[in-house]
């Protein structure tokens, strides 16, 4: 059996990964207890997912492109011209359903932040929604921050030895070391707060807590464990294991990060099982990133409204996401994506980067 690696189900995967978002924010935002089986679904975090998919992609399109100018300028055309769009589109509804201004030296400043990836909510904007302009944008300067670090990484594994498996190993205590100081802040996580106790803020929005999993997805991808008869084609067998892991080990700050892992694997075999399943649905169309970043703003529109306590607002905050992430795709992201410079094509080592 060829176990081809651009064969998969990342496309299903991101737009599942992208529900979950929407529903896990939707529910408490509208005074809704979560349904029964949602809280099945919430056991698999979208954004653990996004994660984990990306660091096992991105460095996949890295290791097999030595040009960084078109790495960097395909991550670019993936990230920002749908950002700007919605942005726009921001701008344009809370000026008509507020009476917020824009016309301001703050709001400038603000605007080609956003522009840029700086994501952040004004003062000005906390009298919209949930006093977040679009608090799914979080991760934005998060993933931007990684496509940076990575090649950096490689860079400098690259210096340090010329053997593959050295390589690997390298990442892999990469990894370990991420997971420890991920490990660490969680200790000092005050979760009725909502708060990392004694954390200058600024470690907090960087990309230190997070980019385990980021660097999780890529030691996945660098071990090719997509080509393990373990996990190709045993997504069904992952997915009653992660569950298991997730229902019968209690949560600590140890297992927490134990779980995310287990998830990762999850993930990266679910991708591979059945593989044609995602294209055979999608056609190559991927509406999870409008999903993903335009949800905030649907949500924002309805709780400014005050629209509290009523399920029936759950479908139409889904329609109306889906169907402004499915014009994003058509008009912006598609035709954008054409002009990218393909770089997962023919195995190349990381020599090449």
């Amino acid at each position: 059996m060829v176990r081809e690696f651009k064969i998969n189900n990342f496309d299903l995967l991101r737009l599942f990964a992208a529900l979950e978002v929407v529903l896990l924010h939707s529910f408490p935002h509208l005074h809704l207890p979560y349904p029964a089986f949602l809280r099945v679904i919430l056991n698999f975090p979208g954004i653990t997912m996004f994660f984990v998919m990306s660091g096992f992609l991105i460095s996949a399109s890295l290791e097999r492109n030595h040009d960084i100018v078109v790495y960097f300028k395909n991550r670019a055309f993936r990230i920002f011209p749908a950002l700007w769009t919605c942005i726009v589109l921001t701008i344009i509804v809370i000026a008509l359903v507020t009476n917020i201004s824009f016309f301001n030296i703050k709001a400038v400043y603000w605007f080609f932040a956003q522009l840029v990836g700086l994501i952040y909510t004004p003062e000005f904007l906390k009298g919209f929604g949930f006093r977040s302009y679009n608090g799914s944008l979080w991760t934005i300067p998060l993933e931007l921050q990684f496509y940076v670090v990575l090649p950096i990484l490689y860079f400098i594994v690259n210096r340090v030895s010329s053997k593959q498996s050295i390589r690997t190993v390298i990442i892999i205590i990469s990894c370990a070391l991420f997971c420890f100081i991920t490990y660490f802040l969680k200790v000092h996580y005050d979760a009725d707060n909502f708060n990392y106790n004694n954390i200058p803020k600024p470690l907090r929005y960087s990309f230190i807590p997070n980019i385990y999993l980021f660097l999780f997805g890529v030691v996945l991808q660098r071990l090719e464990i997509y080509k393990s008869k373990w996990v190709y084609g045993k997504g069904a067998f992952w997915l009653m294991a992660y569950l298991c892991v997730s229902y019968l080990v209690p949560t600590s700050n140890t297992t927490y990060i134990f779980k995310l892992l287990c998830l990762g694997v999850t993930t990266i075999s679910l991708a591979y099982t059945l593989p044609t399943l995602s294209n055979k649905i999608f056609k190559g169309n991927d509406i999870s990133y409008g999903v993903y970043i335009y949800h905030g703003l649907v949500l924002g529109v309805i709780v400014q409204f005050q629209l509290f306590g009523n399920a029936l607002y759950i479908p139409v905050i889904l329609a109306t996401t889906i169907a402004l992430a499915t014009l994003s795709w058509v008009f912006i992201e598609k035709p954008i994506m054409k002009s990218k410079k393909k770089t997962i094509h023919h195995l190349k080592t990381i020599e090449n980067t």
